[in-house]
């Protein structure tokens, strides 16, 4: 059963393969031979065209002076570009890390200054949020104080009262 199985699948693979190259290749044999059967025959379809067309434009006639360029031609008279194009690949290599290190360097400066800047500002802020605490406590302690006072005077107020009305002092 498998013996025939894989002959089947071999003529389907030759089918397939067949009929791929025809739908391929088979429109341009298609059109090639229509043309050599009209071409052999006595009778043409469509007279041959007559054309006034001017000829092409060429080179020289549209640009005179880009003929004359060349690649190799290309900077030879820029000493700067010159010497860049004679470097090697492995100088062209260094001189990229060497830019890129240094582009990091500044990177690691900006940071630095950066961070020394963000450590002064903290510490600022420190420096003020240890400020509003000591006055805080202070006020506290003078709010306290204040109101030990006030309970010692109100204390004072009422035994004056007290003595006042034993003596007979009545309130208006």
């Amino acid at each position: 059963m498998s013996r025939r199985s894989g002959a089947c699948l071999r003529w389907c693979l030759v089918v397939f393969a067949v009929v791929s190259a025809l739908g391929v290749c088979g429109p341009a044999l298609y059109w090639r031979f229509k043309k050599t059967m009209r071409l052999g025959g006595t009778t043409a379809s469509c007279p041959p065209c007559i054309c006034d067309c001017p000829p092409p434009l060429s080179l020289l006639k549209i640009s005179p002076g880009l003929v004359n360029l060349s690649i190799t031609d290309c900077g030879s008279n820029d000493p700067d570009l010159k010497q860049e194009m004679e470097k090697q690949f492995v100088d062209l290599l260094s001189e990229e890390l060497k830019l890129q290190e240094a582009v990091a360097q500044e990177h690691a400066h900006h940071m630095n200054i950066t961070f020394a800047e963000a450590k002064r500002v903290a510490s600022q802020y420190q420096r003020e949020a240890e400020k509003c605490n000591a006055a805080t406590e202070t006020c506290e302690e003078a709010r306290e104080r204040a109101e030990a006072l006030l309970i010692k005077e109100r204390k004072a107020t009422s035994l004056w009262e007290r003595r006042a009305r034993q003596r007979g002092w009545e309130m208006e």
